[in-house]
């Protein structure tokens, strides 16, 4: 997969079941967040990302992808609850973490209104080493986005916990 290209097409359930397409979301701008319920830095990704969500409203989508094999429905929806997430996705045998090369827990891709990828990597330059985050890379290429432009910066390493593929 390949940036400034189409990005995949795949169906995952929500944590009630209901399927959705990515390609349904054509029109808004899609940030794909692999995500974990127990990675801490998951939750710190959610946690930043609450006042974004607010302001973008409707030009942009947050499609969080549960992708460990590990977590329990029952563990996502509790949390998903508590951190008031909308949507959370259920891809149980990686298929979509395999299909777009994600790691770690965040790893994030934004897709344009158009379905091509333009961003992926980490949220924000928080490393082991930098607790406290001085850039935030996600951010900026939504924002570059919503103006029209293509991200100044298009790739960055993830960072965070591993996906769990199997048990």
């Amino acid at each position: 997969m390949n940036l400034n290209e189409s990005a995949p097409d795949f169906e995952l359930p929500d944590l009630k079941g209901i399927p959705h397409r990515l390609n349904n979301y054509r029109g808004r701008i899609i940030i794909m967040n692999f995500w974990s319920c127990e990675c801490p830095q998951s939750e710190r990704t959610d946690q930043a990302r609450m006042p974004m969500s607010v302001q973008w409203a409707e030009d942009v989508v947050i499609l969080r992808v549960a992708s460990n094999r590990n977590e329990s429905i029952q563990s996502l929806e509790e949390i998903s609850k508590v951190r008031r997430l909308p949507i959370v996705l259920v891809d149980a045998h990686h298929f979509v973490a395999d299909l777009y090369e994600a790691q770690t827990t965040p790893h994030v891709f934004v897709v344009d209104r158009e379905g091509i990828l333009r961003y992926r990597g980490a949220p924000d330059d928080v490393t082991f080493r930098r607790r406290k985050p001085t850039r935030f890379f996600l951010d900026e290429a939504v924002e570059a986005l919503l103006k029209g432009r293509a991200p100044a910066l298009a790739e960055t390493p993830a960072y965070g916990c591993t996906i769990v593929r199997e048990i």
